[in-house]
């Protein structure tokens, strides 16, 4: 049995092993993920089959508003894990959202050194310990209490038995959401499920709370331009584009990043409207996490279909061509790309403090659907992760 389990890999996940390390704790830690690897949103996609192949698929860099800084950014930029961001962000039609305040930060080689670089750190806080366990490929579908509330067993796919914990840690919004039903047709939420189980008031209340924080979805464009249309991509005055509300009703698009690669070709990411995902909400790509591991089932037409409306948004939007019989289209849809406020439609709150952490349960929360600082962001994950860290420290 492991005395803790996080269950994301994401920046929050990594984020929490490593605050407890870098405060002394050598208790073991599983972080069971379901990517390929460790950043979920703050991942690189990259392929076996061409090593020169890295592409922020999420989120291309990151902000941080608040003052003071998380506390882990500062090693994280001493490891060289992280540097400034100094590429050129550029609005379309007035204020775009996104990466208009703070400072800006990304991942040195591709933004999962970010996540890596938080695993990295708590590897080396203590060392006795042993490295921290990372699961990937791992869906966890069901959570079961363990009797007299010593813990967790969680559950994957046919009920098969993953883990057995002392404490639980949730660091994303899946299990908690009833999204989980609508779009996968699963029978329960799970954290509902147990909530209900245990009859733990706090633990309801949160459950209830991460329910109602509703989000909005991103299908995403993942192109991979040859050297010969990369160029004119590249000469381009920006490497971010954010649109404004008014851009994106017109194009569907929000944002979209330049990613020049080493060998001379060049990664588009072109990020959807909330309202252009709505539209296609039932198109998954065929090479996605939710088609290869959550059983959402691509439909090749459709599939197809939306991502040549998303190039041609692309085109009219930038005025170049970006199709070419050497270019490589790929679908990617985030199902919750980013937190809304419960109730309200604007990322001001979120799951407040005072349920982080529910101790009758041994279960807590961390990521950007935590209220605070950062909410709907990497640096709400980060600072989540640091807060919760302080509360679980004692308990363990």
């Amino acid at each position: 049995m492991t005395e803790l389990a996080i269950v994301g890999a994401g920046v929050a996940g990594c984020a929490l092993a490593a605050q407890l390390r870098r405060q002394g704790w050598c208790g073991s830690i599983n972080l069971l993920e379901i990517g390929r690897g460790p950043g979920g949103r703050a991942a690189t996609r990259r392929s076996r089959r061409d090593p020169a192949l890295a592409i922020n698929h999420g989120a291309p860099l990151f902000n941080i508003t608040g003052s003071p800084p998380p506390g882990l950014l500062a090693p994280l930029q001493q490891g060289e894990w992280i540097q400034p961001f100094t590429g050129a962000i550029q609005e379309l039609d007035g204020a775009g959202s996104g990466f208009h305040a703070g400072t800006l930060w990304q991942g040195a080689g591709g933004m999962e050194q970010l996540s890596r670089g938080l695993l990295a750190l708590a590897d080396a806080a203590t060392p006795e310990a042993g490295e921290t366990q990372l699961r990937c490929g791992t869906l966890v579908r069901r959570l079961e209490p363990l009797p007299g509330g010593e813990g967790w067993r969680l559950h994957g796919e046919d009920d098969a038995l993953l883990q057995e914990c002392r404490w639980l840690v949730l660091s994303g919004t899946l299990l908690a959401h009833p999204r989980c039903r609508a779009v996968f047709g699963w029978p329960e939420v799970p954290l509902q499920a147990a909530a209900e189980a245990l009859g733990d008031a706090q633990l309801l209340e949160a459950a209830a709370r991460l329910a109602a924080i509703d989000s909005t979805a991103s299908s995403n464009l993942l192109l991979t331009l040859p050297a010969e249309l990369a160029a004119a991509w590249l000469a381009l005055p920006w490497r971010v584009l954010q649109l404004s509300t008014a851009a994106q009703e017109r194009w569907g698009l929000r944002r979209v990043s330049l990613q020049p690669l080493a060998d001379g070709r060049c990664a588009v990411v072109a990020e959807s409207s909330p309202a252009f995902a709505t539209a296609h909400r039932h198109v998954y790509g065929s090479r996605s996490a939710a088609a290869q591991l959550l059983g959402a089932a691509p439909d090749p037409t459709q599939e197809t279909a939306t991502i040549e409306a998303l190039q041609h948004a692309l085109e009219q939007v930038v005025g170049l061509s970006c199709t070419g019989a050497d270019a490589d289209a790929q679908l990617m849809r985030w199902g919750a790309a980013f937190p809304l406020a419960a109730g309200t439609g604007t990322a001001t709150a979120g799951l407040p403090a005072d349920l982080q952490l529910c101790p009758a349960s041994r279960i807590g929360f961390c990521g950007d659907a935590i209220a605070g600082p950062g909410f709907g962001r990497v640096e709400g994950a980060l600072r989540s992760a640091e807060a919760l860290a302080a509360q679980l420290l004692p308990l363990l």
